[in-house]
């Protein structure tokens, strides 16, 4: 019986025979070590790299370039660079990116934003009753919720008074379960809003668990949708002081609201000062911007009332006295659907919705494979725990259920066991063996709906061309890259005594217009340390002779934080330190105290480069291209590469 593994590599495999076998439409350019290259992916990366270059190449340097690109791509498959975590992990997680719009159903992903943008027309008031999520501690809230809407819908009890005694959502349950203004891509669970929405007014709806609780929807009444406002405001509470207290924070309304209302008086400055909401008040009382339904119901009226600009009078809530300033509004007209497609294919993104286009994509390939869960899953779990005499899922339950035969689901003809879904999502020791079959079935589900993917993902490369040729140019882009660092790029970097042989041998390529000046400079924040340090670099010298490297070294160890020691060379010009103390040009002055001292170490001026370190990029860049040329001749020799002229005929 397969695992998970081969499976997948088993999808994998078969996908790459088929297009390999396909080979009258897409016939064999070349093979590299018994690889073949289809001219498919030979003609998009001829074209890709064509439309790219300033000068493209003629076909036949191309053709050579490309095979040195696969004879090092085989390079890297004969090291196992495609077999690396490393490059696992970077790999799949482009395959994965690049697969997934192609795994979510297109119909369905455009039923939820029309869904989203039907309910932009309309604002729909709503009261409501929450009990609390089906747990340990409310095991029956379903139960309970279930017989409370039957008896409301029945005329057996007053939904306003069920409210009031039964609902968690203390805002609403003193108001007999009224909530407000549910507008469209509100930020309330989708689950909410939508079924908000699809119920008729007066109508109950049916038992909807938003994720924080499970409720029943009563709306109210619908209104042409009024879209947002901006706002500031200024707060003087109320809410727990005395009729005395209130009194006072009424005439202090008052007396603001003439001062918000003198010409030229700032809002912001005045809400900074004596608004008593903190959250806005530091912000000159903003609000941003807001629908219908996000604040209380008094706050609410008067904010969409007022026109853009004007300032309210007093008014009261429940938190205290409040002046608006209204700033602006939008949206009471709907827009067009590509204005706003963006924004609810985020919203979707981001919430329950965004599973629905992929559940229905894991649908549709489960029925072209001939795939499924196991439908008698969860009893079957459930029996064989119970033959078990298992009455809670432990340790040994655990391993018992995982080395049993009971199949959990099938891709094609190949079959996974319980024990191999149960890998996705394992059962908690000391669940009971009900709550244990349960969880079996969702992790038969969740493991199912993996595979079912991965077998999506191996349809790709088989039907799809443009897919096949960007994730074989990425794989290979990949290993090319280390590879090449193994042999070249980081090679050359760190080839210390391959560079100096180098530039002995090629010194003659390295000339200078001008002199340069060569040394170490080491500076201070201060004369004491800078003449400790000078007296160092004459003791250095005395015992060790004139090394820079070594002297860099040595005295960053002596001195640490106390200097900075930079390695220069520059012709005249490029650098006023340098020309100063090389050159004989003025001293410049110096930008602050740090660093402001200074000294030279070996200093001395040169006609030519003495050293691979003086021309470091130029020698690094030449044995590079060295170090390439000798490990493409070397993969030439080594490897066998063979062309089809006829098919390379027809990629021109």
């Amino acid at each position: 019986m397969m695992n998970k593994k081969v499976l997948s590599a088993a999808i994998v495999g078969a996908a790459m025979i088929a297009v390999a076998g396909n080979s009258k439409k897409d016939p064999v350019l070349m093979t590299i070590d018994n690889r073949d290259v289809p001219l498919s992916e030979f003609k998009y990366l001829y074209n890709k790299n064509n439309s790219q270059q300033l000068q493209p190449l003629t076909f036949e340097q191309y053709v050579e370039m490309f095979v040195d690109y696969k004879l090092k791509v085989a390079d890297a498959l004969s090291q196992g660079v495609d077999t690396t975590q490393q490059f696992r992990q970077e790999f799949n997680k482009f395959r994965d990116e690049l697969a997934a719009p192609f795994l979510r159903d297109s119909a369905e992903q455009e039923r939820l934003v029309l869904e989203a943008y039907s309910h932009l027309a309309e604002d729909v008031y709503v009261s409501h009753i929450m009990l609390p999520m089906p747990s340990a501690q409310t095991p029956h809230s379903e139960a309970t919720l279930d017989s409370l809407r039957t008896l409301i819908v029945n005329g057996e009890a007053n939904f306003e008074d069920v409210a009031r005694q039964y609902s968690i959502d203390k805002g609403s349950a003193s108001n007999g379960g009224r909530m407000g203004w549910v507008t469209g891509n509100s930020r309330l669970p989708w689950q909410f809003e939508n079924m908000a929405y699809a119920t008729e007014v007066g109508s109950i709806s049916p038992i909807v668990n938003s994720g924080y609780g499970l409720h029943i929807i009563r709306p109210e009444m619908r209104r042409k949708a009024k879209g947002e406002v901006s706002a500031q405001h200024i707060l003087i509470l109320t809410k727990g002081k005395t009729p005395e207290e209130a009194e006072l924070a009424k005439a202090k309304i008052d007396s603001i609201y003439k001062v918000v209302t003198t010409p030229g008086v700032d809002f912001s400055d005045v809400a900074m000062r004596e608004s008593q909401d903190p959250g806005s008040a530091r912000k000159g009382g903003d609000l941003g911007w807001f629908g219908a339904g996000r604040m209380v119901a008094e706050f609410d009226s008067v904010a969409f009332a007022l026109a853009d600009n004007e300032i309210s009078a007093p008014f009261a809530t429940a938190y205290g006295y409040h002046i608006i300033h209204k700033t602006g509004h939008r949206g009471d007209v709907v827009p067009p659907l590509e204005q706003v497609r963006e924004s609810i294919e985020k919203s979707i993104s981001s919430d329950s919705r965004a599973h629905a286009p992929i559940a229905v994509k894991v649908k549709q390939l489960a029925q072209e494979s001939g795939s499924e869960v196991n439908p008698n899953l969860s009893e079957q779990v459930a029996e064989y725990m119970s033959q078990k005499g298992y009455a809670v899922y432990d340790s040994v339950a655990m391993a018992d259920l995982k080395a049993s035969d009971i199949v959990a689901f099938h891709i094609g003809s190949t079959q996974y066991t319980i024990g191999q879904a149960l890998q996705k999502r394992p059962i908690k020791s000391g669940t009971d063996a009900a709550t244990a079959a349960k969880v079996a079935g969702s992790a038969a589900q969740a493991a199912f709906e993996a595979e079912i993917l991965e077998y999506g993902r191996a349809q790709l490369m088989l039907t799809n061309q443009e897919y096949r040729n960007l994730i074989n140019e990425y794989r290979d882009g990949i290993m090319l890259f280390e590879v090449s660092n193994q042999k070249v790029w980081d090679r050359a970097a760190k080839d210390t005594e391959g560079l100096a042989e180098y530039f002995n041998a090629n010194r003659q390529n390295y000339t200078w217009e001008a002199p340069r000046y060569k040394a170490v400079v080491v500076f201070t924040n201060n004369d004491s340390i800078l003449q400790k340090a000078q007296a160092f670099a004459k003791e250095f010298d005395a015992a060790k002779g004139a090394n820079a490297e070594a002297f860099t070294s040595d005295i960053k160890k002596r001195f640490g934080k106390d200097v900075k020691v930079e390695r220069v060379i520059a012709a005249q010009g490029e650098n006023a330190i340098t020309d100063y103390l090389g050159f004989g040009q003025p001293k410049p002055e110096p930008q602050g105290q740090r660093w402001s001292r200074y000294f030279a170490y070996g200093a001395k001026v040169i006609d030519a480069p003495e050293e691979a370190a003086d021309v470091k990029g130029l020698v690094i860049t030449d044995y590079q291209n060295q170090l390439e040329r000798e490990w493409v001749d070397s993969l030439r020799r080594t490897h066998t590469v063979k062309i089809n002229k006829k098919v390379l005929k027809q990629a021109k």
